[in-house]
């Protein structure tokens, strides 16, 4: 791989980045030598408004020192800090770095503040005010981007608040999802099926299991071709919580929409999602209080949903 890679980028914005530096403090001296034709008056010869000439006086001295400081100033910079292509200064500064710093410092500085609440167990923290308010903002920056400010998901992305979870609802669950990220995925199964007449009548057979309309005759034509998804669907069509399978027999908590268009472009398609881990975001703490902060939004009655 290292045939393929070279620092040259790296050397040609150091060299410019010095060359311009360097041409200002060349410009500032030669500047200072140039002497134009000025007439005995020390004037130019440029006039304007009948009776405004223009001097030719040097620059003054203030003027080219806070010049000259200001290349130094640049220079030393330079040396320090980032800027020289790949040379990371001798400072060893990054932004990541600081931005980690300051993280920590945060952390650090409200570390008192959740003590308390990471001796509870998530039921007692999903019923403190205080608790819930905290774990409510922590969602709000950090969850609701996906999920929405009131928790209920949009298609394709889960509804927090109701009694029907993919992977599981204990705050163990939530704790690992939010640690470690989810994948869901259901593979195209059209070939499996069989023919595409198959796939409909699977997709009728599905909307059957939800109590939606459908044709009948269909459906019982693609019961047996539901075969191959009862394997994660289970022969109920409930889903399996061990894999985080859908359930088909509650069309309100189908994520990717429902009718029978969907149904097909699902089986013929499959389909990937991906909540991705959010583990480094959190101190461990934090974690404790927003989970159990999830796990309250469908939990107002304090029973743990499966």
């Amino acid at each position: 791989m290292s045939d393929f890679t070279s620092n040259f980028w790296s050397v040609y914005v150091a060299g410019i980045t010095l060359v311009s530096i360097l041409a200002c403090l060349l410009l500032l001296w030669a500047s200072g030598k140039a002497r134009a034709m000025t007439a005995s008056d020390n004037t130019t010869g440029h006039v304007w408004d009948g009776d405004l000439r223009e001097m030719n006086n040097p620059l003054p001295r203030w003027w080219a020192w806070l010049f000259v400081i200001t290349i130094v100033f640049s220079l030393v910079y330079l040396a320090m800090y980032p800027g020289l292509g790949a040379y990371n200064g001798k400072l060893g500064w990054t932004s990541t770095g600081q931005h980690q710093s300051e993280v920590d410092k945060g952390n650090a500085e409200t570390a008192p503040l959740y003590a308390k609440f990471s001796a509870m167990k998530p039921e007692d923290v999903a019923k403190d005010a205080k608790a819930v308010a905290i774990g409510e903002r922590l969602f709000m920056n950090n969850c609701a981007q996906c999920h929405g400010s009131d928790a209920r998901g949009n298609k394709g992305i889960p509804n927090l608040t109701d009694n029907f979870w993919l992977g599981g609802g204990t705050p163990e669950n939530i704790k690992n999802n939010i640690v470690k990220g989810r994948v869901g995925m259901m593979p195209p199964m059209a070939a499996a099926v069989g023919t595409a007449d198959d796939v409909k009548n699977v997709a009728q057979y599905v909307l059957s299991l939800s109590g939606s309309p459908h044709d009948s005759v269909r459906a019982a034509l693609g019961k047996e071709k539901f075969v191959v998804c009862a394997a994660c669907h289970g022969p109920d069509g409930k889903g399996l919580q061990a894999i985080g399978s859908g359930n088909l027999t509650n069309q309100s908590v189908w994520l990717h929409g429902s009718g029978e268009a969907n149904i097909i472009a699902m089986i013929n398609n499959g389909k990937t999602n991906q909540m991705p881990a959010q583990g480094d975001k959190f101190t461990e703490a934090q974690i404790h209080v927003l989970a159990s902060y999830v796990w309250g939004l469908s939990n107002k009655g304090g029973v743990t949903v499966q």
